[in-house]
């Protein structure tokens, strides 16, 4: 085998050809290592085998980040100013004044005048004249002509064009926005009220009041008879009479015997009456009279303020890019060509001949007189004298005052507010990478290297 392998090398002519693993050749190997019974895999691991080395790579990326940036909002506002200002008044004065006012009168004068009129006659005379009258008559005759009449007809051919077909897409983007949520809170603050208190007080008032009492009158009797009736026992002043009842007593708290009784008046008769009899009394009067207070309490009442926060959301916003289509539409178009034809018509035409008579007409013509005649005619004529009169006119004067005004002025300031600005920074990052080093068999330039041999990488 060894032999077999000695003739196989020399006849490749002197330098070994390495076919294994890929290994190109050994002639830049050192002595010890590509001896002539060295090992093979250690000879291409130690000589012209490639190396690699770890490289640190800086590499910039490009990083968004949000910052707050304070912008300014121009505010303006109104802003009160006492100031004084001049207000003029016009006043007017009555002034009684003297004028002369010519009135004027018209009066007329007769005079007496010669004119004249003319008068006019109509008469009429005879003429005989010889007159042609023109007699018309309308004929016709046959016509042929001819006419060209156009024959359209709508043809259609196709025709190529390209339209551009707009394509929307929609696409997103986060937006840093700075949004404000009310938190309240409760105060509370003392508040002074009036509350009306009721104080009740008594006190004495006199009353007028009384009470009807019973009185007995004697009244004498204007005629002493004697009671044969009932009637006796009530007087003329609707009393009772004393010794007169009606059997169920008076009334008047006397038990008289019965009036059918024939008794006697003995100088008169007793009548009873009611008689007010007046008082004044202490009455007890309960009154209520109300007393203000001034009390404090404690109101709550809500304060709002505003807390600003940032929210991240995604705006959808929308891209549109142009296709180009190709289209094909059918395009009408009209052709004409003249077809003659031949048509008859009736043509009008007027024949006239002269006719001859005798008319008789009356003329009219006017004749003309002046006549003399006496016109009598007023003349006005206008006569003025001046009358005195007292008018009175408004005279105007102008008073002033100052009168204290506000006028408003405005004024700007500004108002600062923070809002978030999408800004781009590049950031470093470290990269790690395996290059490729040269061998120490190789030359250090390409021109000498041999196969199997990379180049140096500086």
């Amino acid at each position: 085998m060894l032999a077999a392998f000695a003739l196989m090398i020399g006849a490749m002519g002197g330098t070994a050809q390495a076919a294994y693993c890929g290994a190109d050749s050994f002639d830049c190997c050192p002595t010890d290592t590509c001896g002539r019974w060295g090992h093979f895999g250690i000879a291409k691991q130690q000589c012209c085998g490639p190396k690699y080395q770890t490289v640190k790579k800086v590499v910039w990326d490009t990083q968004e980040y949000c910052c707050p940036v304070t912008v300014y909002d121009t505010c303006c506002e109104r802003v009160p100013v006492p100031c004084t200002r001049t207000v003029f008044k016009t006043c007017y004065r009555k002034e009684k004044y003297e004028v002369c006012r010519p009135v004027y009168k018209t009066c007329y004068r007769t005079v007496c005048e010669t004119v004249r009129r003319p008068v006019y006659k109509t008469c009429y005379r005879k003429v005989t004249e010889t007159v042609r009258k023109p007699v018309y008559k309308t004929c016709y005759r046959e016509h042929c002509y001819t006419v060209s009449r156009p024959v359209t007809r709508t043809c259609y051919r196709n025709v190529c064009y390209t339209t551009c077909r707009p394509v929307y897409k929609t696409c997103y983007k986060e937006v840093c926005s700075t949004q404000y949520r009310t938190k309240t809170r409760t105060c509370y603050r003392d508040v002074c009220y009036t509350v009306c208190k009721p104080v009740r007080e008594t006190h004495w008032v006199d009353v007028c009041c009384g009470e009807w009492k019973t009185v007995r009158e004697r009244v004498p009797c204007p005629c002493p008879t004697t009671c044969h009736s009932e009637s006796c026992c009530i007087n003329h002043y609707g009393g009772c009479v004393d010794g007169c009842v009606d059997g169920c007593g008076d009334g008047c708290g006397n038990d008289c015997p019965d009036c059918r009784v024939m008794n006697k008046c003995h100088g008169g008769y007793t009548i009873c009456r009611q008689v007010w009899c007046p008082k004044v009394v202490k009455k007890k009067v309960c009154s209520v009279r109300y007393e203000t207070c001034v009390k404090t309490r404690r109101v709550p009442y809500t304060v709002c303020e505003q807390v600003p926060y940032t929210v991240t959301r995604k705006v959808p916003y929308t891209t549109c890019h142009m296709v180009k289509e190709c289209r094909t539409r059918k395009v009408p178009y009209t052709t004409c060509h003249m077809v003659q034809e031949t048509k008859r018509c009736r043509v009008p035409y007027t024949t006239c001949h002269f006719v001859e008579r005798c008319i008789t007409r009356r003329v009219p013509y006017t004749t003309c007189t002046w006549k003399c005649d006496t016109v009598k005619r007023k003349i006005p004529y206008t006569t003025c004298h001046m009358v005195k009169e007292c008018r009175t006119r408004c005279v105007p004067y102008t008073t002033c005052q100052t009168v204290r005004d506000v006028r408003y002025v405005t004024q700007t300031k500004c108002v600062p507010r923070t809002i978030m600005v999408k800004k781009t920074r590049c950031v470093p990052r470290v990269v790690c990478e395996r290059v490729p080093v040269c061998n120490d068999c190789c030359p250090q330039t390409c021109d000498e290297c041999v196969d199997g041999c990379q180049p140096c990488i500086q």
